[in-house]
């Protein structure tokens, strides 16, 4: 499970998305090579699967996570540029 890791200055606890996103893709590069390799039994090779899965929507959430992060900023910036 990737570690969580608090924002800097966030304060709320919220996960670093870049973090768990570069985590969970390094685990799932992993899994598709051992599956690459095809010398594993049918259900070690299902349970793999459901993991990429999860990795993979982990992996995607994360990067919504990201670019919501990213419009905000911009958004800020705007607002900030717009009052001066």
């Amino acid at each position: 499970m990737p570690k969580r890791v608090d924002e800097p200055g966030s304060g709320n606890g919220v996960p670093d998305a870049v973090g768990q996103f570069e985590t969970a893709m390094k685990e799932l590069e992993a899994l598709v090579q051992k599956m690459e390799h095809g010398e594993l039994r049918l259900e070690e090779s299902l349970q793999l699967f459901e993991r990429g899965i999860a990795l993979a929507q982990q992996c995607r959430l994360s990067l919504e996570k990201a670019e919501l992060k990213v419009q905000n900023l911009l958004e800020s910036a705007g607002d900030k540029d717009a009052s001066a």
